[in-house]
């Protein structure tokens, strides 16, 4: 008989239809939800790149120091960390469900061993391009201008999802890589731009329109997560996020009519970022559908998002 939960469920800090959100460390939520609950996981775990080093943004030298959550403790306490978090995301993730991971150089080779060991099928390895990187000011190595996403399944004969001909459709609109008609490559390069010659992922870091309710250092663009839920979930789908900071994860997961569940370790980012952005998709959804919001919260602020609703359903994103 197939365990449902491994112990009682906490109460979400924000409970919509369709959205959950858990403050606490990931393992421990993890262990709680119910086994095989979730159809797709995205991960953005800690890059430990915090190091005391400089960077540039807006022009001017930055720490890239994000927290202590951010710093690395030594090549084999990071890579028991990423085995673990692994470990706990394959027990909650369906048979055919896929996951997620998203990563530089300072991490994702060690997310990759941990999949591989835990017996994972690796699907794809994407390269995200990131045209608006920062320079690198020691000027002693080739600027860092790109992320790497692994997309892996749970066993080499699971039958996971992938939109295959929607990816295909798709225009090079924003994406100034990806040629329409043709099959989507494993380099994305998506811009705000609408306009930029089209060549196959290349996405800007996210603009001044996703931050207005705040900033999260390790943000990601939501045309890059819209683009992951649509290619690999279908309508309804569960999503999940151990990581979710600002959750954009779940905008474009409730933008895309799929349901989510995020997790973060820092109550900050949930209350400031992650719960003002999902009420202002919730508060969109129902100015778009006529209905009545059942949200608690107040819809200031939504009509952003209802802007990127309406733009969906005229099917320009």
């Amino acid at each position: 008989m197939r365990e449902t939960q491994s112990k009682q469920m906490r109460k979400p800090i924000f409970s919509q239809i369709g959205v959950q959100l858990y403050h606490g460390d990931a393992m421990e939520v993890l262990g709680e939800m119910p086994e095989e609950s979730a159809d797709m996981i995205f991960a953005d775990p800690p890059y430990g790149l915090s190091n005391d080093g400089m960077s540039v943004h807006a022009g001017k030298r930055v720490s890239v120091n994000k927290g202590a959550w951010d710093r690395s403790r030594g090549v084999e306490a990071d890579f028991a960390f990423h085995k673990a978090w692994i470990s706990a995301c394959r027990r909650v993730l369906k048979p055919n469900g896929t996951l997620w991971v998203s990563g530089t150089y300072h991490s994702i080779y060690a997310c990759g061993f941990a999949l591989q060991s835990g017996g994972w099928h690796l699907l794809n390895e994407i390269c995200w391009y990131k045209p608006n990187a920062a320079p690198h000011l020691a000027c002693r190595m080739f600027a860092a201008s790109h992320e790497t996403l692994i997309w892996a399944r749970k066993t080499k004969s699971a039958k996971h999802t992938f939109h295959y001909r929607e990816m295909r459709r798709e225009s090079g609109n924003w994406d100034f890589l990806k040629k329409a008609n043709r099959q989507m490559r494993s380099v994305w390069g998506i811009s705000e731009e609408e306009d930029v010659p089209t060549t196959a992922w290349a996405f800007n870091t996210p603009g001044r329109s996703e931050k207005v309710h705040g900033k999260h250092p390790t943000q990601k663009p939501l045309k890059l997560l819209e683009r992951i839920v649509r290619a690999s979930t279908d309508t309804g789908a569960v999503i999940l996020d151990p990581f979710c900071g600002s959750a954009t994860t779940g905008v474009a997961a409730l933008l895309q009519k799929r349901k989510f569940v995020g997790i973060d370790a820092s109550r900050e980012f949930l209350e400031k970022l992650a719960i003002p952005r999902l009420d202002a998709v919730l508060c969109a959804n129902a100015k778009f559908s006529g209905e009545p919001s059942n949200n608690d919260h107040t819809c200031e602020n939504s009509q952003l998002t209802l802007t990127l609703r309406t733009d969906i359903s005229q099917g320009s994103i």
